[in-house]
């Protein structure tokens, strides 16, 4: 595996070229590393290097491990791009810095309570079932309308959205259809694109890219 400062700065520069292709601020991308499954010790490098925000799955993974991290290291963003259950809303509130998975309108009950509770408003990304697959979380395409007006009338914080395209199938057509529904529903935020498709979904407009294996090597 390449040392974990080259690594960064090997997404990065990809990260630019592709805004460039794109004519758009480099800047404006930000890199979230998903370290899911990974312990500590594999993420402190990365730390090291200069990246400060973060992804995770579950949120019983991230309370065992980014407590201590967040104690000896200033500055990190922790986000959560996993699957999300209401009874887990308060815990993710309080450990979140952003919400990438809010999917269902029970979600947006509990994580309204767990925000007003905690006194604290954490940004989140409607995820959309961008390819109609039964077995993917994600809200239906044809339920986002409604579902937004559930998230307006509660108040929350919602900045953009999320997805998660097809395996095996080209991407692209599923990123620029995630930037429309943006576009139409006036959100700045689309979070999409993973490690071996980022680059194209900043060519179409990611704000936010989800890089785990380019950065932390291939899982066991």
């Amino acid at each position: 595996m390449t040392d974990p400062a080259q690594a960064l700065r090997d997404v990065q520069s990809r990260i630019d070229h592709a805004a460039k292709i794109a004519q758009r601020r480099a800047d404006a991308v930000t890199l979230i590393a998903v370290s899911k499954t990974h312990p500590a010790d594999a993420i402190v490098p990365l730390i090291a290097a200069g990246q400060r925000v973060f992804g995770e799955n579950r949120v019983q993974e991230a309370q065992d491990k980014w407590p201590g991290l967040r104690e000896a290291h200033a500055g990190i963003e922790l986000h959560l791009i996993g699957q999300l259950q209401s009874n887990k809303a308060d815990d993710a509130v309080a450990l979140f810095d952003c919400i990438h998975s809010l999917d269902r309108s029970s979600l947006v009950g509990a994580l309204a309570k767990a925000m007003d509770k905690a006194g604290r408003q954490v940004p989140c990304f409607i995820q959309v079932n961008i390819g109609a697959e039964e077995q993917k979380g994600g809200c239906a395409i044809a339920a986002l309308p409604a579902l937004l007006a559930e998230t307006r009338a509660a108040a929350l914080p919602v900045i953009g959205l999320m997805c998660v395209p097809p395996l095996d199938i080209e991407p692209a057509p599923f990123f620029a259809l995630l930037d429309k529904l943006a576009d139409d529903h006036g959100l700045a935020g689309r979070s999409m694109g993973m490690s071996g498709d980022f680059e194209t979904a900043v060519m179409l407009g990611a704000t936010h890219v989800r890089v785990g294996s380019a950065l932390f090597g291939t899982r066991e």
